[in-house]
């Protein structure tokens, strides 16, 4: 159990450390579109896809990163008044009762959307033509990695309730 916890851990912390320089892609996109606007009077025809591409993709491919840091709202206003044990058990029956579940359905729908999208080779209107079908598969691969996020932490809970806690990655700065 430690180490498809620690493996699917390291797969996460990897990926969002990999993909955060999208925000840098993204910024430089947008500076070039609004550079567009006040130099040739309009903005350019891709920049606008593109920004928003990489926003979703980012956004949805950093959420199991953020998921591994507990960085996601939780209403845990009742949770930490709670011993760890109970917490534990909380924990679990939340990821296993709601949150597998929306992961399900975001895979499941996800899933269709994408697939027509690919089957299509779907792009852009207009003259820009940027696909868009990329930033759709990003659906279901963020959902894989949510759900893999997840099954981290019900395990990791699991193995607390057992007395046998699994640690946290150490945090490299």
């Amino acid at each position: 159990m430690r180490t498809i916890v620690k493996i699917i851990d390291l797969i996460n912390e990897w990926l969002g450390r990999l993909l955060s320089p999208i925000l840098a892609l993204l910024a430089i996109v947008v500076l070039y579109d609004v550079a567009m606007r006040y130099i040739a009077g309009r903005p350019s025809d891709w920049a606008f896809y593109v920004a928003t591409g990489l926003f979703g993709a980012h956004f949805m491919l950093v959420a199991a990163y953020g998921l591994r840091h507990r960085v996601h709202i939780e209403v845990d206003v009742v949770k930490r008044l709670l011993s760890s044990r109970r917490q534990a058990v909380v924990e679990i029956a939340g990821y296993v009762l709601f949150f597998i579940p929306f992961a399900y359905l975001l895979l499941y729908f996800g899933w269709a959307f994408a697939e027509r999208s690919i089957s299509r080779l779907e792009t852009t209107p207009g003259m820009a033509d940027v696909p868009i079908w990329p930033v759709k598969l990003t659906i279901v691969i963020a959902g894989v990695l949510l759900v893999l996020q997840a099954v981290a932490i019900v395990l990791r809970a699991i193995q607390h309730l057992r007395g046998k806690p699994i640690p946290e990655l150490e945090e490299e700065d």
